[in-house]
């Protein structure tokens, strides 16, 4: 200790992981007064099993008790009351407690360094004050209710390789778009209206990254579509989902996961399909090749609004780099994209024409 500070030590409540009933007071009085059960019984008028129950903490003691033990033992009632209170309040914090620890080794299976490091939570030290932020985020009370939301049998990730990741990272992930979605201003969904808005789209396709993406974004919005990019997770390997935020409302998520434009075309067409074609129920989740009837739907989808079957004939012969430009040139799509379903065809390698693609990176945004 310096000259002129004073030390202090610092105090923590004691919080005991037992509660006392307050039976055990009662039959202490009892004792004192030299009554046994039977007797308060018969001079309280209630039944020998509810006052053993009362003793054993089972039976509470109500106000109309408590007038009665102040009667026969003298007791006031409001010390009967408050004994009966506190103990109540004990057993629900123990009760807590047990919550609590359970709920923290769920903390530890979701990513919350990397909601810090995209400034969606703040670290508490206090830990339980950070599992409700934690739970804040994802819109629900407690890990029961997450459960049932994030883990429900909607989530058609569940039937494919999706599910072979990190549930709670995939969850995180969506989660994400989820918040950023809610936050983009709708009109109501017209089928209609969005599925001409996916050809307009379509020829943004030769477009810069910030020349398309505020017109998709604002063309998919005028027809009921929030689309949101947002950054992958570990654990979470997506390329893209689609859901109906309300049945007025669709969302498509896209993470750039595989940073070249003919995988973020396909997987937004594909994600689109399921919006036009699949019902408003399920999630659905593109994790490399999807497995299922609305899957293999959803590519036939995206890969015959970006190269039409009309044009399916032309691709084995697009064996050299000025042949497909002009091809991709006459169709009104970017060359990578016809690069992309040239390897995915198997007519040339992975190895091939890939300087053709264009590379797309995130940008910090200050």
């Amino acid at each position: 200790m310096t000259p002129g500070t004073f030390s202090r030590k610092k105090r923590h409540a004691f919080e005991p992981d037992y509660a006392v009933p307050p039976g055990r007071t009662l039959q202490e009085t009892i004792d004192t007064l030299g009554m046994d059960q039977r007797d308060l019984a018969t001079r309280t008028g209630l039944s020998t099993k509810h006052i053993n129950q009362i003793i054993q903490g089972i039976a509470p003691i109500t106000q109309e008790t408590a007038l009665l033990l102040e009667i026969v033992t003298g007791v006031p009632a409001r010390l009967w009351n408050n004994l009966e209170m506190n103990y109540r309040e004990q057993l629900s914090r123990i009760e807590e407690q047990k919550r609590l620890i359970k709920d923290l080794a769920w903390l530890s299976e979701i990513p919350t360094a990397e909601l810090v490091k995209r400034k969606k939570l703040i670290r508490h030290s206090d830990q339980s004050l950070y599992l409700k932020s934690v739970l804040g985020f994802f819109g629900v009370a407690n890990v029961d209710a997450w459960k049932r939301v994030w883990m429900s049998p909607s989530f058609a990730f569940r039937k494919s390789k999706a599910f072979n990741s990190k549930p709670a990272a995939m969850a995180t992930w969506l989660r994400l778009g989820e918040v950023e979605a809610h936050g983009i201003s709708c009109q109501p969904f017209d089928k209609a209206k969005f599925r001409s808005t996916l050809e307009a789209i379509r020829s943004l396709t030769t477009e810069r990254a910030e020349v398309f993406e505020p017109q998709m974004k604002k063309l998919c919005a005028e027809a009921g579509v929030a689309v949101v990019l947002v950054p992958e997770i570990k654990g979470a390997p997506a390329s893209g989902a689609a859901q109906w935020l309300t049945p007025e409302k669709a969302m498509i998520q896209l993470s750039l996961r595989h940073k070249t434009n003919d995988h973020f075309w396909f997987s937004f067409f594909h994600e689109a399909g399921h919006i036009l074609n699949d019902g408003k129920k399920e999630k659905f989740i593109d994790v490399n090749h999807g497995e299922g009837e609305s899957e293999e739907k959803a590519d036939r989808f995206a890969s015959n609004i970006l190269i039409p079957l009309k044009y399916a004939g032309e691709l084995p012969k697009l064996k050299s780099p000025q042949t497909l430009k002009q091809f991709a040139q006459s169709i009104g799509i970017a060359p990578g994209i016809v690069v992309g379903r040239l390897q995915h065809d198997k007519i040339i390698g992975y190895n091939q024409l890939n300087s053709l693609k264009i590379r797309f990176d995130w940008v910090e945004q200050s």
